[in-house]
């Protein structure tokens, strides 16, 4: 498959715009002073932001081949890391690999392909910087659009008091944050069962997914080099579904005609009717987000010294305008790999404010050991 590319250099800007988004105040990523006192010298780029760049949300290669009529939702992520961090001034580039397939019957889609693809991550140096293994579920849009629920299809209401009690949760895990800052977590101090602060973000809206949306890198215009290969048609998009989102062609005679936030498979996360359209009760949240909002949980929590060397999440449900994220985690091991390094297996999960649960990820994170 082509790969994606880079027209221009990431900027600063470009990786305070992605943590903005995605609710994660880790001043490592947005706080220029704060930066030049770490270990690193300098502002850097939080572990989820490789998928920024890539104009599928790493779903490219996970979905190739016409199953006519469909849609595709995405289905999970895994993820390896390999140590190379990302700075202002690099270019990321994606080799897309397709790797396999396998169809079952659903309730929601009958007849329901699971497809896996793989995208690996290099800067301008050739190092390979991540892999990301996603999974996308293509099913029947009439399928979709006549099992959407009916009994949740208007935003849940939230009292001033509410929302105050909330801010005030929230900020329990950003004061982790602070408390951890330029510190290691050391590996010998965590135990088996250990629970990792909860951390809470929304209410979502169409305003904090179209801020989503817009961090993308690839989302904004003329910023990569469009593939030709693509065509929304020849997947088996239908209908309205169908539109020229990403095609080089249009972009440079109409480019809204292209933006995936107005028209195209993208669509149905900011519009409440096109959302319906495909199964969905209302506007929804990207895949791609929730496997940073899992990243960014478990780097957060490891610190500037640590490091989250893999994890395998599976989506469950998508994030929906009015609801709130709430994750937690816990410890289930703790071992020294075959490369010498320490480790920490972790759990976690991330529900809705009725206990719905939204994602399920295993992950290993590197820790540093603590002096002897």
């Amino acid at each position: 498959m082509q790969p994606a590319r880079m027209i221009d250099p990431f900027a600063n800007n470009d990786i305070r715009r992605w943590v903005q988004a995605m609710h994660y105040p880790n001043r490592l990523h947005y706080d220029a002073m704060y930066g030049m006192q770490s270990r690193f010298g300098q502002l850097i780029a939080p572990q989820s932001f490789p998928v920024t760049m890539d104009d599928g949300h790493g779903s490219a290669p996970s979905c190739i081949g016409l199953i006519p009529n469909s849609h595709m939702l995405f289905g999970g992520d895994e993820w390896w890391f390999y140590g190379p961090r990302i700075v202002a001034g690099d270019r990321v580039w994606n080799e897309r690999i397709p790797f396999d397939y396998t169809v079952k019957e659903t309730k929601f889609g009958g007849p329901t392909c699971f497809q896996r693809g793989d995208n690996f991550y290099y800067n301008q140096h050739g190092d390979l910087v991540a892999k990301q293994r996603s999974t996308s579920i293509r099913y029947s849009q009439a399928a979709g659009q006549a099992n959407t629920p009916t009994d949740n299809q208007d935003d849940p209401v939230w009292g001033d008091d509410e929302l105050e009690a909330l801010e005030a949760r929230k900020f329990e895990w950003i004061r982790m944050l602070h408390d951890l800052g330029h510190s290691a977590r050391y590996w010998d101090t965590v135990k088996v069962g250990d629970a990792l602060p909860e951390r809470v973000f929304g209410p979502h809206s169409i305003v904090s997914f179209t801020t989503e949306w817009r961090s993308y890198t690839f989302t904004q215009w003329g910023s990569m080099h469009r593939r030709t290969d693509l065509n929304m048609a020849e997947l088996g998009f239908t209908g309205p579904m169908a539109g020229p989102e990403q095609d080089p062609t249009e972009e440079a005679i109409n480019p809204e005609n292209t933006d995936g936030a107005y028209i195209g498979p993208s669509r149905g996360h900011l519009f409440p009717r096109w959302a319906r359209f495909i199964g969905m009760p209302r506007g929804y949240g990207y895949g791609a987000s929730m496997g940073a909002w899992i990243t960014d949980y478990l780097a957060g929590w490891a610190g500037e010294w640590g490091m989250v060397r893999h994890s395998n999440c599976s989506y469950r449900s998508p994030a929906l305008t009015g609801d709130i994220t709430i994750q937690t985690g816990t410890v289930t091991d703790t071992f020294v790999d075959d490369e010498g390094r320490h480790m920490v297996a972790i759990e976690t999960r991330m529900v809705n404010q009725k206990g719905a649960v939204l994602a399920t990820a295993k992950a290993e994170v590197e820790l540093a050991k603590r002096p002897s």
